[in-house]
């Protein structure tokens, strides 16, 4: 199996013991949650399990879309508006 250039000679396990935990924590680690710790925790996993290593990769394109995609737009004001009397209405 390759190891992408991280110089072990391990393969990665093709099944994570705990999925929602290591994904969890993968999150936080993305959010910059967890530092200088938490790119060593990442190394380490991504170095060891392909789930996490894929769901990583994943994950940080899918942010990396929504970031790049998902920007400021104007918004008309009578649209603005329009809303906000909708709001108060429905209280």
């Amino acid at each position: 199996m390759e190891n992408n250039g991280q110089g072990s000679s391990e393969e990665r396990k093709l099944q994570c013991s705990d999925v929602s935990k290591c994904f969890q924590l993968l999150e936080s680690i993305l959010d910059g949650e967890m530092g200088e710790e938490g790119k060593e925790i990442l190394k380490e996993k991504l170095d060891k399990c392909q789930p996490c290593f894929e769901h990583f990769h994943l994950e940080q394109a899918i942010r990396e879309v929504l970031k790049t995609k998902c920007t400021k737009q104007p918004v008309p004001h009578q649209l603005a508006d329009s809303i906000r009397q909708m709001i108060q209405e429905s209280k």
